[in-house]
């Protein structure tokens, strides 16, 4: 490792650093801005174009959102709240807030919505804040049940002070043990009962969660971070309506806008902790150009959402039997008799040496994906499971029928194993035909 990086840095990550540091050091700064537009349009050319990308936390925008992203609206400082802010000619922009905030509530059916926050792990922490003290007690879901780090000690919560405690999981059906849950929360008195995570296979069964956290004196949050844009369409659990107190999300993943965050509640108590820690508290300040972007998205869902999300679950069964027909090792829990009914798909790593290896194995061929953790014996150095997700394929006009198609292609590498570089080009072939992005306005 580099002398310049603490050992906190992965050693690989550290070398990699300390070479492109040392690149940039010997260019020019004509040569910096050249090699900067270089870098983004080699990726936007890879990931956006050439890839199949199965990563489960990304997708295409609208490219008329993006494009308000550059606006100069998004420099400016906007303190405080619409119709009076701190700061003056904020006439036009106060509108555009106020938009934002009426189309999410329409979206979701919620009464309030916290938007000025920058990312779904800080929406949790925002959760945390407005439920819990430094101290208190929460439970959460595993890792091995697909837990978000931010639920975890690792994370905001641990970071906030929080202790956390499992979730008791049903693995068989990949479901809360709502009977083990009730047992559990009234030893442990959680102050917040945090359901759902990093893949979501299946609705929980939430109602019995709500029942639990009643009983005790309880909150109960549900993390929407990829779970937002099926939520949105129709398609999955409606958190809100089943008892969730808070739903957290990102506002990329399935819901498919720019990188963002958003809390939402029905609780006028809660609505008004969370506004006095996005204002004076947190944020402050926050990105307008994004504000903006995110109307264009809530504008897609609001026409398209129910076509889109059964169109990712669709696609997520059709490739989840296509991979299993391929010989891929799909993982379906015992007592379910589908792999998935969400945009999600997990596979069983352990053939393949490990998620992450797995991962890095296939990536030369332009297919994209990465690892989780799964409910299954341990691989030694590396996650026993890999996530996929439909969501990003879906946006570029893929159906299922193409699904038999990604299969092969995925079986080409990780089944028959040969070279990624050989099947890379079969890869780009097949991306050509799917360049259009659909399920969105304009």
């Amino acid at each position: 490792m580099p002398d310049s990086f603490a050992d906190w840095i992965p050693a690989e990550a550290a070398t990699f650093i300390a070479a492109q540091e040392a690149r940039f050091d010997a260019l020019s700064l004509d040569a910096l801005d050249l090699e900067a537009h270089r870098l983004i349009a080699a990726h936007e050319r890879l990931v956006d174009h050439d890839c199949i990308n199965l990563y489960a936390g990304t997708n295409i925008p609208n490219p008329r959102g993006s494009a308000l992203l550059a606006s100069s609206i998004g420099s400016r400082p906007n303190l405080g709240h619409p119709g009076a802010k701190y700061n003056k000619g904020m006439a036009h922009a106060d509108q555009l807030e106020v938009m934002l905030s009426t189309l999410l509530k329409r979206l979701f059916k919620a009464r309030f919505v916290e938007h000025r926050v920058g990312s779904g792990s800080l929406a949790n922490l925002y959760a945390y804040m407005a439920t819990c003290r430094p101290g208190d007690a929460i439970m959460a879901f595993s890792d091995a049940a697909a837990g978000h780090p931010t639920h975890h000690e690792i994370g905001a919560a641990g970071l906030y002070g929080l202790k956390v405690h499992d979730v008791p999981f049903d693995i068989a059906r990949m479901d809360i043990d709502a009977d083990a849950l009730r047992d559990a929360a009234k030893r442990i008195h959680p102050r917040l009962i945090i359901v759902a995570g990093s893949m979501c296979l299946f609705p929980y069964n939430l109602r019995a969660v709500r029942e639990i956290a009643d009983e005790i004196g309880a909150y109960v949050l549900y993390d929407a971070a990829h779970m937002g844009g099926l939520i949105a369409g129709g398609a999955f659990q409606q958190p809100l309506a089943e008892g969730a107190d808070l739903m957290t999300g990102s506002t990329y993943k399935s819901f498919g806008g720019p990188p963002s965050g958003m809390v939402l509640t029905n609780s006028p108590e809660l609505a008004a902790r969370l506004d006095r820690i996005a204002f004076p508290g947190l944020t402050a300040n926050f990105d307008l150009g994004r504000t903006a972007a995110m109307i264009i998205a809530v504008l897609d869902l609001l026409e398209h959402g129910p076509a889109y999300a059964e169109t990712c679950i669709k696609n997520a069964q059709a490739l989840a039997q296509a991979m299993d027909a391929a010989g891929i090792a799909v993982f379906r829990p015992e007592a379910r008799e589908t792999f998935t009914q969400s945009q999600h798909v997990a596979l069983d790593a352990r053939p393949y040496g490990g998620g992450n290896a797995a991962s890095a194995r296939i990536e030369p061929a332009n297919i994209l994906f990465t690892s989780i953790g799964l409910p299954l014996p341990a691989v030694a150095g590396d996650a026993n499971g890999i996530r996929i997700g439909t969501q990003e394929i879906t946006r570029w006009g893929l159906l299922p029928a193409d699904m038999t198609t990604i299969a092969e292609l995925t079986a080409r590498v990780l089944v028959r194993q040969e070279a990624a570089a050989q099947v890379r080009e079969d890869v780009i072939a097949f991306r050509r035909g799917f360049q259009t992005i659909h399920f969105i306005r304009g």
